[in-house]
């Protein structure tokens, strides 16, 4: 799974001498939190964000309606972009894993992901989300099932086995390390045609594996 596979191309991008007012005008009519600040031929300089359009309160404690009217019609988006250093980007070719890192490291709700410094496209937390939900089978009917494994060659195999000798189908499944517990792996798997209650009771029987939950989702 690459970036460029789930990124929005083609992003709404935004002048640095754009007026603050204007971009924030700009997200609000087109539902988005995030804009790539270009200059000639789309090459990146900043990116501005609904966060960034916030001014504080403390700014403003002292002032008028008028003046902090004033103030705001004056920003432009160069005064108020994440720039230079602060400014994080990704190339197409990145795998997701590598895009979410650096979310996670840089934390960031976003990444422009830049070829040569010219803007080819977004990648937003709510694209992650969005595609595990889907790595999980989140919109498709079946049981999905928890099943906690001893972190040893051969426990998945176990289980697609007894799932497979069944006749049943996993539509979709995925791994991480268990919340507390080293050396075990808590396995997530979406299991078609098949009762909640059948699909535990065949798990139950693999020896050194735990079910630790299991819910048909609709």
């Amino acid at each position: 799974m690459l970036v460029k596979d789930y990124m929005t191309r083609h992003p709404i991008m935004i002048s640095p001498d754009t007026p603050a007012s204007d971009a924030q005008k700009m997200m609000i009519e087109n539902n988005v939190r995030h804009l790539p600040v270009v200059g000639d031929g789309k090459r990146i300089v900043g990116l501005i964000t609904r966060d960034r359009l916030r001014v504080p309160p403390t700014d403003l404690g002292s002032l008028n309606v008028w003046e902090i009217s004033r103030i705001l019609s004056d920003l432009k988006v160069k005064d108020m972009m994440v720039k230079g250093k602060d400014l994080f980007s990704i190339g197409p070719d990145m795998t997701l894993e590598e895009a979410a890192q650096a979310m996670i490291k840089n934390k960031v709700g976003c990444l422009p992901v830049v070829e040569d410094d010219v803007v080819v496209g977004i990648i937003t937390e709510v694209d992650m989300l969005a595609e595990l939900s889907d790595l999980l089978g989140g919109t498709v009917e079946g049981v999905r099932i928890t099943v906690r494994v001893p972190d040893k060659v051969g426990e998945y195999a176990k289980i697609t086995s007894a799932i497979a000798e069944k006749g049943w189908g996993i539509y979709t499944s995925g791994g991480v390390p268990a919340p507390k517990r080293p050396g075990f792996w808590d396995v997530i798997l979406k299991v078609r045609n098949v009762s909640r209650d059948d699909l535990v009771a065949v798990i139950k029987e693999i020896d050194g594996q735990e079910v630790i939950d299991a819910r048909e989702v609709p």
